[in-house]
């Protein structure tokens, strides 16, 4: 059972919904808890929808999307129906929990409950406010409020007929509020984004003495201690004095004191830390003067907070950072998109180690070429601009190198970034691919990396977008079911072995917490992950498999995953053995498959009556006490009818389906 699904994975997603929703209405109609197909159907779409696609991680916002913004937007049913959203989710996110699904990354299920109860009143505004709908509910509901039975084949194409010939009223007004959204926010849809690598961080008091060295944090707090209680007089033109910039240049360090200029304003490092501090709000103009603000006095006060504040409006600084190579081009390529290359940029940067300078121009520079139309203009005047670029991406590095943010340094280029040269989906132009061929061949090359203060911002905006970014040692107190399915989906197995020695590490903490948890996981599919990556991550010496080669529980899928790997012969297995390792492999065919699947599986094997055969896997003893239940009730079943009436074979729906054909999305 995964809860993770790449775009391209369309069949198996849908599989892994139907399972889920399944298995959540089976366990909430036994326990009496509120429970409908069609909403929990429209839970696991959110968030498969979502940027980060995890179907089991729920937060704040991730619950507020959803409640607010997505059945509003997406799910079409009675408002009776509807009304239902905030208890369903509460019983799907309690189902997760129960069963070990849940994303330890995201709110705790009591965290949970407390949002969902504190979206009550907006959830039912959001109902009421019919904008809010895409264009598709729109008219699913229009078609309701007229008294129209979607779930009646036809019905709906009878409806737009009215609706074309002029008999079908409806609001206009609405209607034109929801068409200008989708042409303005093309609907709520979210571009799915890459994964990100797991990274590590050193203590949080590191971080701290790190962003108190910080360069540009300490110019910052020299600057508005500089500024003062009384301020500094500024010229007509809204600058520092000359006399003024330069006496302060000399307490910042920046060694522009030594400089002869006519203007404040022939000061670039001077400009920076003065245009970073008024967007920081440390200080102001008025009435001619710069004045330092009092309320900034905490901030200055705690050098990490100020440093994270840098560190997030840097991206709105691009005027102040690049500078224009002639006084006849007053605005850089760069600086028209730094608010989107620099962040981009540094995404590139995370979780790599150092990266050639040159590799980064070359990227820059091509989508610069996206955002400007540059195709007839005089190749001499393009390699200037290109040029430009990278003098200003060059600048951007130093700047972010006196904050903290990065490290530069000179050697060779890894081969890493030669080795893509030369493929046929390679996405740079042919001039830069030779370019880069020629530069990376040096031995003292430019290079560039995240510092932790670096990765750590960057993560924090990771984060806020909504985007995977995991980090070794979050999960040091996660639940043990909860662990081993985020290392299964999530972590590559170095970094899966380093995750799970540190939650072991922790007193009351050990391996047998870990297996037990294996052993109480509803899902084949799932503890077979978990078992692998707990044995995967253990040194070869313990050989794990072997000695659980007897569990009572954990015995089909030992043998299965021994004789995968070539350690067990399957002519070794007790007659009693063989029927259990066929049952887990058929009930993990029905997990992926569904029940139509595996019917169809078992039509197609030879030897005999495939109801016989189903029946022996029944009564085999397999300790998953669900799936044979499953495997009674939506497989035995329809083949025993079949067998009866060969000609009325009527596939059967999974429990929760109900409802599902309402559901209208774009």
């Amino acid at each position: 059972m995964r809860t993770w699904f790449g775009p391209d994975e369309a069949e198996e997603f849908e599989a892994a919904k139907d399972l889920l929703v399944r298995r959540c209405v089976a366990w909430a109609e036994e326990r009496g808890q509120p429970v409908d197909g069609l909403l929990l159907s429209a839970a696991v779409d959110a968030r498969h929808e979502s940027r980060d696609g995890r179907l089991a991680y729920w937060d704040d916002a991730g619950i507020s999307f959803f409640l607010l913004r997505y059945v509003p937007y997406a799910v079409t049913a009675s408002r009776e129906e509807l009304d239902l959203a905030p208890e369903v989710l509460r019983t799907y996110l309690r189902y997760l929990d129960v069963t070990g699904l849940r994303d330890p990354r995201g709110a705790t299920l009591v965290e949970a409950e407390e949002i969902i109860a504190g979206l009550r009143a907006s959830y039912a505004a959001a109902l009421d406010d019919p904008t809010l709908r895409g264009l598709a509910t729109f008219w699913a509901h229009t078609a309701l409020d007229h008294g129209v039975d979607l779930t009646v084949q036809g019905a709906f194409e009878r409806f737009k007929r009215d609706l074309d010939a002029g008999r079908v009223p409806y609001d206009e007004q609405v209607l034109e509020k929801i068409m200008q959204d989708r042409i303005v926010h093309g609907g709520i849809g979210e571009e799915r984004a890459f994964p990100q690598p797991p990274v590590s961080l050193p203590p949080a008091s590191e971080l701290a003495e790190a962003a108190a060295r910080s360069r540009t944090v300490q110019r910052l707090i020299t600057l508005t201690d500089w500024v003062g209680k009384d301020g500094r007089a500024l010229t007509d033109a809204g600058n520092l004095r000359v006399a003024d910039a330069l006496e302060v240049s000399a307490p910042l360090g920046t060694g522009e004191d030594r400089l002869t200029v006519r203007s404040a304003t022939d000061l670039p490092q001077l400009n920076l830390l003065l245009a970073w501090a008024r967007k920081l709000r440390l200080t102001r103009i008025s009435k001619g003067r710069l004045l330092r603000v009092a309320k900034a006095a905490p901030l200055l006060r705690d050098p990490e907070a100020l440093w994270r504040r840098a560190f997030e409006v840097l991206p709105e600084l691009g005027q102040v950072v690049t500078m224009p190579v002639a006084t006849w081009r007053p605005d850089p390529v760069l600086a028209e998109v730094f608010d989107e290359i620099l962040p981009d940029v540094l995404k590139t940067m995370y979780g790599l180690d150092e990266m050639p300078v040159i590799r980064l121009e070359e990227t820059v520079w091509l989508a610069c070429q996206e955002y400007f139309v540059l195709d007839q203009e005089d190749d001499r005047l393009r390699d200037l601009w290109r040029r430009e670029a990278a003098r200003d991406l060059g600048r951007m590095f130093e700047v972010l190198s006196d904050l903290g943010a990065v490290e530069l340094t000179r050697g060779p280029a890894d081969p890493l970034y030669t080795s893509d040269l030369d493929h046929d989906d390679q996405l740079l132009p042919p001039d830069a691919v030779e370019r880069l061929r020629t530069a990376l061949a040096e031995p003292d090359l430019p290079l560039v990396r995240l510092t932790p203060l670096g990765v750590r911002g960057v993560r924090e905006r990771l984060l806020a977008e909504g985007r995977d970014a995991p980090l070794l040692g979050e999960l040091a107190t996660a639940p043990p079911a909860e662990l081993l399915g985020v290392l299964a989906q999530h972590y590559p197995p170095e970094d899966a072995v380093a995750e799970l020695q540190g939650w072991l590490a922790r007193p009351g903490q050990d391996l047998e917490r870990l297996l037990q948890a294996v052993r109480d996981c509803p899902f084949r599919t799932r503890a077979g992950a978990m078992l692998r990556v707990l044995a995967d991550a253990l040194p070869p010496e313990r050989r794990l498999l072997h000695d659980l080669r007897h569990d009572p529980v954990l015995g089909p899928v030992v043998w299965t995953q021994l004789i995968d790997a070539g350690e067990l012969e399957p002519g070794s297995l007790s007659e009693r053995e063989n029927l259990l390792m066929g049952a887990e492999s058929f009930l993990s065919v029905l997990e992926l498959a569904g029940p139509e699947g595996l019917i169809e599986q078992l039509k197609r094997m030879g030897g005999g009556d495939p109801s016989e055969f189903v029946e022996a896997i029944l009564a085999s003893g397999h300790p998953d006490v669900v799936g044979l239940r499953e495997l009674r009730e939506l497989v035995a079943e329809p083949l025993r009818r079949t067998a009866r009436h060969p000609l009325r074979l009527v596939p059967t729906r999974p429990p929760g389906a109900q409802g599902r054909r309402k559901k209208r999305k774009r």
